[in-house]
């Protein structure tokens, strides 16, 4: 009895947290409460009861009308808890630009200005995101207000969402109030940082690998509905064509529902640095191949549907002669090959990114240790250090002492140096030690912060890649075994179709329609069905593992290439073997 009472006082503690969660969340929203109640909220409620009035006069089948409800309450739904989802992005906005925000921090505090100026500096950097207004909101507190600096920042540790930045500002609070200095501050609390950034870094990731047991389970829970969908009205005599589709589409929700979630959990760090205003070689190389890439798939796609559709005197089966007659899952594949042409392209540049990372936290402690001890220009350290081998970044590192050489401004010949590198990481740690020179700070200890920092964010990356290799072993497994799970059912319909005319024929006294309904079946229909859930699922896939690894959005054309050919021969395998087993 008391196990009960316990347990319902755990269920009542757990809602009224969620329920004050919510409350919160929607006290926290840019748009007032009583204008999201009468615009959005309320129009959900009469959308919702409009949809169960539908379902329950409609006259039609049940099939149909059982989803209608479904969609209000996914909208009914959607806007209850979207101030609570707006919440949650925007701590996990803060969580991914913590760290580099307080690295950025240190580096400026360590120079010679003001703490209020500090925080001014920062507030104007774009790149942070949620972070830079949410410290825009203390300078605001500050100079609207006229709040001390520690007051502002304990004001507004009660309203950040985030714990991590929370924790930071209200610790920052107490100690700028007892009259520490920022910079002692920040530098004697960098492992502190660190380690809260390594913390929210690494729950991430865990978050992913729940989602990916849960994505692993649902998925061949829909697998399993689709083969039954696939089987069962050769015994029922129901609709096939409409079982298929009514499950497809629930499929399709259920894929996309993982993506977003995922997407949402996934650490925001991403690879690549796009600079508008300086273009390079290597975006122009990657258009190249992505217009050529795309206008062949688009021809080859545009010569296959006019070669089924009989408007071309040759068609795909006449190029692929070797396979007659061609399998109808190659038809959606062999257009898909040109794709792979850019997505190479976009990961062997992947590949220099990630290696000129690698060697930029050696390359900026030899630097500012370098202009520490010799007490000079950037320009002229670099004249010994261009000589040594820093891999794929010796050229960059020489690019940028031959533009400070030439005089060129030294912002700019740093900007073009990051631009080059094409790295979001070097952009962002390029841009704080230079900064930081800029306002006399130490060169040694700038080097050595952003060095120690940038290491610490490379150990992360490597657990998430590896994170991103298990996620596609998980993908490419369970397209080939759903793939195989169709094609089976679809086969063994398929021969129990051609049984049964054979049956009928042979034994007229016999009506075989009462047990196998084979008439209901368009196999050609079924199988085009099948193949465009492959599609999609490849598509999604194909995105999640871009959104896990934080690469360019183009490299999503190896993998989506790849996983429609896995599909695809897996389906034509299929095919192929159960007829070898059950064909008489």
């Amino acid at each position: 009895m008391a196990s009960a009472d316990e347990s319902a006082g755990t269920v009542e503690i757990t809602l009224t947290a969620a329920l004050a969660g919510l409350v919160d969340a929607y006290e926290q929203m840019p748009m007032p409460m009583n204008r999201y109640l009468g615009v959005i909220l309320v129009p959900s409620v009469v959308f919702f009861l409009g949809t169960v009035a539908a379902a329950v006069f409609l006259d039609v089948a049940l099939m149909i009308r059982g989803p209608i409800p479904l969609l209000g309450f996914l909208m009914l739904a959607s806007a209850v808890f979207y101030p609570q989802i707006l919440l949650s992005q925007r701590k996990s906005e803060l969580n991914n630009q913590f760290h580099l925000v307080v690295t950025h921090m240190t580096v400026l505090a360590t120079t010679n200005i003001d703490r209020m100026e500090v925080f001014r500096q920062l507030s104007k950097q774009d790149q942070y995101g949620e972070m830079a207004a949410e410290i825009g909101r203390v300078v605001e507190l500050v100079d609207t207000w006229n709040l001390s600096l520690d007051d502002a920042c304990r004001r507004r540790a009660k309203q950040v969402p985030s714990d991590a930045v929370s924790d930071f500002f209200d610790r920052l609070g107490y100690t700028l109030g007892a009259g520490q200095a920022l910079d002692d501050y920040l530098v004697s609390e960098q492992d502190q940082i660190i380690a809260n950034y390594k913390t929210v870094y690494q729950g991430t990731l865990d978050n992913l690998e729940v989602m990916k047991d849960l994505y692993l389970s649902m998925i061949l829970s829909m697998t399993f509905a689709l083969v039954f969908a696939v089987v069962l009205p050769v015994l029922t005599g129901t609709n096939p064509t409409v079982t298929v589709s009514a499950v497809i589409v629930l499929y399709v929700f259920v894929q996309s529902g993982f993506y977003l979630a995922i997407r949402s959990m996934a650490p925001h760090d991403p690879l690549w640095y796009h600079p508008e205003d300086k273009p390079s070689p290597v975006e122009s190389k990657i258009r190249n191949a992505t217009v050529a890439g795309t206008a062949l798939s688009g021809g080859l796609l545009a010569f296959s549907l006019l070669g089924m559709l009989g408007l071309s005197p040759v068609t795909l089966d006449d190029v692929v002669f070797f396979l007659d007659p061609l399998p109808l899952p190659f038809y959606a594949a062999i257009p898909t090959l040109p794709l792979l042409v850019p997505g190479l392209v976009v990961n062997a540049e992947e590949k220099k990114i990630k290696a000129r990372d690698e060697e930029f936290p050696s390359f900026i402690r030899a630097l500012g240790a370098t202009e520490g001890a010799k007490q000079s220009t950037t320009s002229t350290v670099l004249k010994s250090l261009r000589k040594k081998d820093f891999g794929p970044l010796t050229d960059d590192v020489d690019n940028l002492y031959k533009r400070l050489n030439m005089r060129i401004e030294t912002t700019q010949a740093w900007r073009h140096f990051t631009a080059e590198c094409r790295s979001s990481l070097i952009q962002k740690f390029s841009e704080m030690y230079l900064v930081g020179r800029e306002m006399g700070g130490d060169p040694k200890l700038l080097g050595e912060l952003i060095s120690e920092n940038m290491m610490e964010v490379q150990q992360l990356r490597q657990r998430r890649s590896q994170a991103t290799t298990t996620l596609i072993g998980l993908l490419y497994g369970i397209t080939a075994a759903s793939t195989f799970a169709f094609f089976i059912g679809l086969q063994v319909v398929n021969i129990l179709s051609n049984m049964s005319l054979d049956l009928s024929t042979s034994a007229s006294n016999f009506d075989v329609g009462q047990l196998i309904h084979a008439g209901v079946y368009d196999i050609p229909l079924i199988e085009f069905l099948l193949i465009v859930i492959i599609m999609f699922g490849a598509m999604l896939s194909a995105l999640m593992v871009r959104t896990v690894d934080g690469g360019h959005k183009i490299n999503t054309y190896v993998h989506f290439v790849a996983l429609t050919w896995v599909g695809s021969i897996t389906g034509v395998m299929t095919k192929w073997l159960v007829t070898q087993f059950l064909a008489i």
